[in-house]
């Protein structure tokens, strides 16, 4: 033989194989042998449908069983079905069940020995991918991992198996239905916002909250008073589905006023929608308003828009031009201006703009506008009408300014509020003293300069009526080194809190006093005593203020028979406390739950403990 033909002997080039062909040869199935045993089954079908089509005699029961094992399986399979039997019950016979089962039956001949292995191989469960026969249906079907089991312990083929389910989920008795995860947040969601019920919704609720579950499948809301719309857009708002196709829902051109809480998804086209479809709004009311931007001025300008309160949120993208545009031509209809979070545009010019353009205006809030200092202080001096005043500054600002502002227009204000002002010192609090007496409600926090005798001083003797609504939140010394402070207590403390309480509390409905560290246990025990009544005092907030206490709490739910909301974070020393019904106790996890008892709520406290104490 020559070079080359030996060459092509022993250097066969072979073609790439598939997967399927790798895997078939190496579990030695080739396709002759799946060709064959196709034609075998096939020609064992045409047999079977011949013999059913032709009259026979009647079959006996032997003749029914070599039919079915013909059709069942061939001699081959036959064959091999019984080896492996014969290697399963060898297997058997040699594990320790079958010893177990041995010994338990005594000396018995060895015909016995062979009947437990045989039933033992009978009752095991065969593994996947070996055929069994179905336990009603008799079919043979390949057993896999999700193989169920019958009546009689054996297994079902995958029809049996649906049936046998469904049969059983008919005749299970219905469990009682646990409260979802879903449902314990919506409940702590609601205890968060002081809302507790006793008893169930009213109809006006639960059809509110049907429509926003279904919001996808309605088509209109027809007319809707405005309160409900309200209600509406405040939960789609909360659940971030106002869109394009649901603000459609809630323009209607015979209204007066829209708010959007939530406008995060909503395009420039969409608040130009609103303008064209209510060519009447007088109150505007768009927070989370990226979108919100020159063109909507421009065209809030153009259709002479009559807008009357405006109150915008994180509407960045409108430049300082466009601001003092709209001031100088539409601000003599404002009334009401609100704006937030603006920390690209809106400066000190700008005011000054909104100072000569607005001179009706009678409510003005101004919180985190970043570009806003002294000079804007000096510029809000002009406005003499204002009676409600909200001011948030991030850049320091002085003392000067802050005090003529109050001197300009403290007379006429009903409503104060100033946040974060980290150097209004106690001359600030006196100027109020002697400027504002016709205040309803009051907001001075976080604050680390003024004194408790500029506190005490404030409320003494003031001429202004008993407040509704205060505020005093985070004024404290912020030297954590000096738990109890300097001897000349820092922010609101045991003296100013005391004159606080005598000054408003028969008229007070809310007090916010978190985090004023300063003042005493005993100041807290003398204000809520079980005696003193403040009648209608509805939401309190004492977090962080860790000398509060069980005897505490219970004293104010005693003294305040309104009482419907107490925020009490990090009060630790408030534990087993007994919460009376309608009231939301936030922040104490170890309350007892609101349950409705006869007798006085005071978890465990008498009053000869409240006694003790003062």
């Amino acid at each position: 033989m020559d070079r080359s033909g030996r060459r092509a002997a022993t250097n066969r080039i072979r073609g790439p194989q598939s997967a399927l062909t790798d895997f078939l040869a190496s579990n030695n199935i080739s396709a002759v042998q799946i060709r064959d045993e196709y034609e075998r089954r096939r020609q064992t079908a045409q047999q079977q449908e011949a013999q059913n089509s032709t009259p026979t005699a009647p079959i006996t029961d032997e003749d029914e069983d070599e039919e079915e094992e013909g059709r069942v399986e061939t001699a081959e399979q036959k064959k091999r079905r019984k080896r492996k039997e014969e290697a399963a019950v060898a297997k058997i016979k040699q594990s320790k069940a079958y010893q177990k089962r041995k010994a338990l039956n005594g000396d018995k001949p060895d015909g016995d020995d062979d009947e437990i292995a045989w039933d033992m191989y009978t009752k095991s469960k065969p593994l996947p991918g070996q055929l069994e026969d179905c336990e009603l249906c008799e079919k043979r079907f390949t057993v896999t991992a999700y193989s169920k089991t019958g009546p009689e312990s054996g297994l079902l083929c995958a029809k049996c198996s649906k049936e046998q389910e469904a049969e059983r989920k008919k005749d299970a008795k219905p469990k009682k239905q646990l409260a979802s995860r879903d449902k314990r947040r919506k409940t702590q969601s609601n205890l968060l916002d002081g809302i507790v019920r006793n008893g169930s919704k009213t109809l006006q609720e639960l059809c509110v909250e049907k429509v926003a579950d279904n919001i996808n499948d309605v088509e209109e809301f027809g007319d809707l008073p405005q309160a409900l719309l309200d209600r509406l857009s405040q939960i789609l708002s909360k659940r971030r589905v106002i869109t394009s196709r649901t603000l459609d829902l809630f323009l209607r051109s015979d209204l007066d006023s829209i708010s959007v809480y939530d406008c995060g998804k909503l395009e420039v086209s969409d608040y130009l929608k609103i303008f064209s479809i209510i060519p009447k709004v007088e109150r505007l009311n768009f927070r989370n308003a990226g979108q919100f931007k020159d063109e909507v001025l421009d065209y809030m300008l153009e259709r002479d828009v009559p807008i009357q309160h405006l109150q915008l949120e994180a509407a960045n993208l409108v430049t300082d031009n466009k601001w003092r545009e709209y001031f100088a031509k539409a601000g003599h209809r404002l009334e009401s201006l609100k704006l937030s979070w603006l920390d690209y545009s809106m400066d000190d010019e700008s005011i000054s703009h909104l100072v000569n353009g607005c001179p009706d205006l009678k409510r003005l809030k101004l919180k985190k506008c970043f570009r806003l200092g002294d000079a804007s202080l000096e510029a809000l001096s002009e406005l003499k009408h204002l009676e409600h005043l909200s001011l948030r500054f991030i850049t320091s600002t002085t003392t000067e300014p802050l005090r003529n502002l109050i001197i300009s227009v403290g007379q006429k204000l009903r409503t104060l509020s100033l946040e974060k002002f980290d150097n209004a010192d106690d001359e600030v609090l006196a100027q109020i003293h002697s400027t504002c007496t016709s205040l309803s409600k009051l907001r001075f926090c976080e604050n680390d300069y003024c004194t408790d005798r500029a506190f005490c001083a404030l409320f003494t003797e003031w001429s202004n009526p008993p407040l509704s609504h205060v505020d005093l939140s985070s004024n404290r010394d912020l030297d954590y080194t000096r738990p109890d402070g300097p001897e000349d207590p820092i922010g609101l403390a045991s003296d100013g809190f005391q004159a606080l309480m005598a000054h408003s509390g028969p008229r007070l409905e809310r007090l916010d006093i978190s985090s004023c560290r300063h003042i005493t246990q005993e100041a807290f025990a003398e204000v809520f005593d079980g005696v003193k009544q403040y009648p209608l005092l509805r939401e309190i907030n004492i977090s962080f203020l860790t000398k509060i206490n069980t005897v505490i709490v219970a004293g104010m739910f005693r003294s305040c028979p309104a009482i419907a909301k107490v925020t009490a974070f990090g009060c630790f020393n408030v534990t087993d406390i007994m919460v009376p019904p309608g009231v939301a106790l936030i922040g104490v996890p170890n309350a007892l739950e609101s349950i409705v008892q006869e007798g006085d709520f005071m978890g465990g406290v008498q009053m000869s403990d409240i006694k003790a104490m003062l």
